[in-house]
Formats: structure tokens, C-alpha cells, sequence
């Protein structure tokens, strides 16, 4: 088999505005990929750019996209280790881009093989349910927001934190009074506290029965992880600490986590992902599937990953959930409330309708 063209898509879903610590995204950043191979077998990719966190933007991963893709034509799709090798020689970092490209690779392995990404995986069908996530409001908006997820039938509420730590405080203390103690919650400070502030916030919070806490500090602290993880009431997920395997080795080895959050845009994809959820697993550490902005593209691919490990316990799986303004997908997982589900369909099962892709910019290598 071999890879006859690539058609690359600035992948632009526009969005109600979602606010974390770093920053606001006010339309989904997101690149497409379809790579086409000589056998007919078209492997569909998407990765979703938050330049705040992962230092690429919609813009840098359209460009590399055509470097990859022209280097790829003409080579076996099916040689998946030596391909995202060659990426890695062309340069350094960039997983979100090669997360698209790796992505679609596995989809075309999993259709060639004529199974559902999760079986070519070595996974079987098991029930996921998502969280969903509060972006950063006034502390009033974002209980009536997680009042207004309760009535949906959420049971699972993330919510996001970081900007200042007494209104921290005061936001959760809102939302726990407003929904009580049935719906289970999470918080996320994407590295917004500082290193003085993160353990007191911690305490302060432990009352309010916070499941675990994702990335308290930035990740140039990672040296005071070990002691922050050992005083603090509330498990520590790491989130932007952890790129690659070799991160998640070394956080493990310090005892800088008892968590870790999983994102093919900050692992590069698929192949990386499967080394992080196995070392961590090796040491009695839980993974999370989480993500970016992607669509339900992505997450289709995501929810594959998620049955096929075991070790992925946790799921932030509600990406194209944070106020996606279209859903262009075809196929896919599909949600009963927060209840993720997903075909037999061979592959990553989901497509994009050719009328939204048509308005989008794009080139074919």
C-alpha cells in the first residue's frame, strides 16, 4: 500500500467563547487530514491547536502539514512506527500536527485490517461516561451553568480554575452549596496558581469533596510537584506536564503525581499515547482521556483509545461539547446525555460532510 495524495483542511468550527487560565478560544483552532492511499483506503485525521498550552497554532500545523504529507507520498501508510519516525526527523515537538497525521495512519491500519479502531487496538466495547466542563465565568454564572448541567442529567462536573485563587475558592464553594454533594466534581487550574498559592487553594478546597485537581502549578514547577503532591488533600492529575512517555517516566519516578491526563494533541498521537497510559499503568497511576477543542472526528478516534486501555479510567471526553457552534461529522461517537457510544463502523468510524469542507481553506498534496 502506498500514500498517493494528502488533502489538508484549515479545520475552523466556530464556537461560543470557552475561558481557562491561559487564555480565551473563541473558534475551535483544528486541522483535517485525509491521506489516500493506491488501495482506495482513505485515513482520516484531526488535531486541535491551543497555542496557550501547546505552543502551535491553526496556522504553523497547516504549513507542517504540507512538509509531512509531501514527504509521506508515495511511502507504506501501514509502516506506522517508521512514518511518525520520519516526522520526528523533519523536526522536533509539534505533536498537535502529528497527532493528525499519526491518527490517520492508525485509521487506515484499523480499515485495512477491516476492524473498528478500538479491536485493532486490542480492545473491546465497554461503557464510557464524560464529564463536562465549566469554562472560567463569575462564580454566580458558573453555578448557574453547573445547576443547569445537573437538570441535564450530568453527573460529572469539570470545572475550570487558575485565574485568582479567592474567587477560585468562592466558585467552587458556589457550585457544591447550588447542586450538593451527588454530582461529582473536578477542577482544572491549567498552571494558573502559583507555587506559593496551589497548596492552601488545595486545602481550602478539600472540603468541598473535589475528586482530583488537574495541573495546580506551571509546568517549569515541575520540581516542586513531589511536595506539593505529598501535602495536598486532593489527588494531582498532571495535564501540561505530561507531552510524552518520557515525561510521564520522570513525573512517576518523582512522585510528582498521582494522576495523569492524556491528550493526543500533546502526545503526538495515538503511538505516543499508548506508551504514556503503559508506563503509568506499570506504576499504579491512572490515566485520563482528555482533549483539546477537536470535533467529533477526534473524538471518535479518543473514545477508540479509551476502550482499548484499561488504565484509562477517567474521561474528559466533552470537547465538542464546549459550545461548538456546528457539528460537520459524519458517523462517529455518538452521546446519550454523557454516555459516549460507537459502531463497528472498521476505523475510527467518522467522516466529515464534504459540503462543510468545501467552504474551508485547503490544499492537496
Amino acid at each position: 500500500m502506498k500514500i498517493i495524495k494528502t488533502d489538508i483542511y484549515m479545520f475552523k468550527i466556530p464556537m461560543v467563547p470557552f475561558t481557562i487560565a491561559t487564555g480565551t478560544m473563541e473558534f475551535a483552532q483544528n486541522i483535517l487530514i485525509k491521506i489516500h492511499t493506491n488501495e482506495g483506503i482513505i485515513g482520516l485525521g484531526e488535531c486541535s491547536a491551543f497555542p496557550m498550552i501547546v505552543g502551535e497554532t491553526q496556522t504553523s500545523c497547516f504549513y507542517h502539514a504540507k512538509d509531512f504529507a509531501a514527504f509521506w507520498k508515495g511511502k507504506n501508510p501501514l509502516e506506522i512506527n517508521a512514518r511518525l519516525a520520519e516526522l520526528d526527523s523533519i523536526i522536533a515537538g509539534n505533536y498537535t500536527i502529528k497527532s493528525a497525521f499519526d491518527m490517520a495512519l492508525y485509521d487506515i491500519a484499523a480499515k485495512a485490517a477491516n476492524k473498528p479502531l478500538y479491536a485493532f487496538l486490542g480492545g473491546q466495547q465497554k461503557a464510557i461516561e464524560s464529564d463536562l466542563t465549566i469554562g472560567i465565568d463569575t462564580p454566580n454564572k458558573m453555578a448557574e451553568q453547573a445547576i443547569e448541567f445537573k437538570s441535564q442529567g450530568v453527573r460529572m462536573i469539570k470545572v475550570k480554575l487558575g485565574k485568582d485563587p479567592k474567587s477560585d475558592i468562592e466558585r467552587i464553594q458556589k457550585i457544591r452549596n447550588r447542586i450538593g454533594n451527588d454530582i461529582k466534581l473536578r477542577i482544572d487550574a491549567n498552571q494558573g496558581w502559583s507555587k506559593e498559592d496551589a497548596l492552601p487553594v488545595l486545602q481550602s478546597l478539600s472540603e468541598f469533596d473535589i475528586e482530583f485537581c488537574e495541573q495546580p502549578i506551571h509546568k517549569y514547577y515541575d520540581d516542586y510537584l513531589p511536595a506539593l503532591c505529598a501535602a495536598s488533600p486532593i489527588p494531582i492529575m498532571a495535564d501540561e506536564s505530561v507531552f510524552t512517555h518520557h515525561d510521564a517516566r520522570k513525573l512517576i519516578a518523582n512522585q510528582a503525581c498521582h494522576l495523569i491526563n492524556i491528550k493526543f494533541s500533546k502526545s503526538g498521537g495515538i503511538h505516543e499515547a499508548i506508551k504514556i497510559q503503559a508506563i503509568a499503568g506499570e506504576n499504579n497511576i491512572a490515566c485520563m482521556m482528555g482533549g483539546m477543542l477537536e470535533s467529533r472526528l477526534a473524538l471518535s478516534a479518543k473514545m477508540h483509545f479509551a476502550m482499548a486501555h484499561d488504565n484509562v479510567k477517567y474521561y474528559d471526553m466533552d470537547t465538542c461539547l464546549l459550545g461548538h457552534l456546528a457539528d460537520p461529522v459524519l458517523g462517529g461517537v455518538t452521546f446519550n446525555g454523557m454516555h459516549l457510544s460507537i459502531d463497528e463502523t472498521p476505523g475510527h468510524g467518522a467522516d466529515i460532510d464534504p459540503d462543510y469542507l468545501s467552504n474551508l481553506e485547503q490544499c492537496v498534496v
